[in-house]
């Protein structure tokens, strides 16, 4: 007579491993680490500087900041998850705001009907700077890199000779109490950002949740690919470059609004600043991974850093050095996550070749 030993089931024991391993996939998402690094950087700040920092007032600044830096890195995460790239942000935002700030000075109003107009123009030069970018890339086949560098320059160069160099400061007042200045309705949250957040929750959907997304990630992770499953490549990255260009755009015109003036020398850094927040958080140079969520992280680090550094007294230039670093940093973990994925996929093909190649017995 055999017995049989049965092990006595625990409780709870069948759902507690998928629970550590789901925990454990989420600690290794590169968005969801570098928010613990900056809920680490915001402790730090607090600590040293508990009076000041963590104020609404100064939260609501650095919120502020962020907010024309974020609808540019809407943008720039869809052209990067494309492996592509767009240099031209900054230059168009300046570009877009000139020609906007022209048409309204024209039209000689300062209420809603001049403002509305100028939405429109600053919008509608975006998106040509956009569709002329991905018209060269897709069509053309000139690589993002040259594109963007050219358009850089002729954007900015533009931009210069219709205003002689000087700055534009005839912004309707609308436009700076309401929407530059002006808060929403019954709260103390910035106008300006409110707008950035539902542009960052529309076009998070978009990316994530929609056939427009999903082709953006297979264009990203194999182009070729993507063409042999009936993505029309071409088109898909045409409007991506031209929504890139249109956000520049909107960009453009909360720029007025928050400035009041066109301030043509104040964006010689953006694109490299915005394609740094996206790298940082966590969208792959090499195409094919991203998310919004991270891009918005990524663009609260170095406005953190600078914040901080202010208020503490530490010069700001540190805030240069230590973004530098993480973006090294993340590059750095993306490619290592790249290569243990090559390893894997080489290790399951090895796998398979040895099973299929037994010879029968």
């Amino acid at each position: 007579m055999t017995t049989t030993e049965t092990t006595p089931s625990v409780a709870g024991t069948g759902s507690v491993f998928p629970r550590t391993r789901s925990l454990r996939q989420v600690l290794q998402v590169q968005s969801f680490q570098i928010l613990l690094v900056l809920f680490v950087i915001f402790l730090i700040f607090a600590a040293l500087a508990p009076g000041i920092f963590p104020v609404w007032a100064n939260l609501r600044q650095i919120i502020q900041n962020v907010s024309i830096l974020g609808v540019l890195g809407i943008g720039m995460t869809f052209v990067i998850v494309t492996s592509g790239i767009d240099l031209s942000i900054g230059s168009n935002l300046v570009f877009s705001g000139v020609v906007a700030a022209k048409v309204m000075q024209a039209m000689g109003d300062t209420g809603w009907s001049t403002a509305f107009v100028g939405i429109l123009v600053s919008v509608g030069c975006g998106l040509a700077w956009g569709l002329l970018n991905g018209v060269l890339i897709a069509k053309a086949k000139v690589p993002p890199l040259i594109v963007t560098l050219g358009t850089l320059g002729a954007a900015l160069g533009l931009a210069q000779v219709i205003t002689g160099g000087v700055d534009i400061r005839d912004v309707p007042e609308v436009l700076q109490d309401t929407i530059g200045y002006g808060n929403v309705p019954g709260t103390t949250l910035p106008t300006i950002s409110l707008i950035a957040m539902v542009l960052i929750l529309i076009f998070g959907i978009v990316l994530h949740k929609t056939r427009f997304g999903l082709y953006t990630f297979a264009v990203g992770s194999n182009e070729e690919s993507a063409r042999r499953v009936g993505v029309k490549v071409d088109r898909q990255l045409i409007s991506i470059y031209a929504l890139s260009g249109g956000l520049a755009g909107v960009a453009g015109i909360l720029s007025l609004s928050q400035y009041g003036t066109t301030a043509i020398a104040g964006q010689s850094a953006t694109n490299l600043n915005v394609i740094a927040a996206v790298v940082i958080g966590g969208t792959s140079l090499f195409g094919g991974v991203g998310t919004i969520f991270g891009t918005v992280v990524g663009l609260f680090i170095p406005a953190v850093l600078q914040n901080g550094f202010v208020i503490v007294g530490v010069q700001p230039f540190w805030q240069q050095v230590a973004v530098g670093a993480v973006l090294v940093a993340a590059v750095y973990v993306d490619q290592r996550r790249r290569a243990a994925a090559a390893r894997g996929h080489s290790a399951k093909d090895s796998g398979k070749k040895k099973l299929f190649s037994r010879a029968p017995r």
